[in-house]
């Protein structure tokens, strides 16, 4: 069985590239374009990892990581930064809003895989 990655990006290419490297490598992915409906396919699907953009048009990725960390069905589920935001403080605002790992875009096509895969609990059958 395939581990689920849920994707929650607002920008096309980003959702291209990072779906295309998933399934390229085994996984099955879900993908949501804003906030709300990212919560409700974590809840609905349970994901092993989710990808979350922090600047998304109807709430930021902060917002939603606190929100899934306060659903029992979704609260123990990794969720990765991935994020233009490369400032300092901006890792640690991620980690305190609920993040389980961060990762600065532009993303690196040859490392994205290794990076996240160090988050998943159980790796890809």
């Amino acid at each position: 069985m395939k581990n689920k990655v849920l994707i929650i990006e607002d920008n096309e290419q980003n959702m291209y590239l990072f779906t295309y490297l998933l399934e390229k490598n085994g996984y099955e992915t879900l993908q949501a374009n804003d906030g709300l409906t990212g919560i409700d396919l974590a809840k609905q699907q349970i994901p092993e990892l989710i990808l979350l953009d922090i600047q998304l048009p109807d709430m930021n990725g902060y917002q939603i990581a606190q929100q899934l960390r306060s659903n029992l069905k979704t609260n123990k589920i990794p969720i990765i930064a991935v994020t233009s935001y490369a400032m300092v403080g901006d890792k640690e605002r991620t980690i305190e809003a609920g993040c389980t790992g961060y990762i600065e875009k532009p993303i690196n096509p040859d490392t994205f895989m290794s990076e996240i895969e160090r988050f998943l609990p159980n790796k890809k059958d």
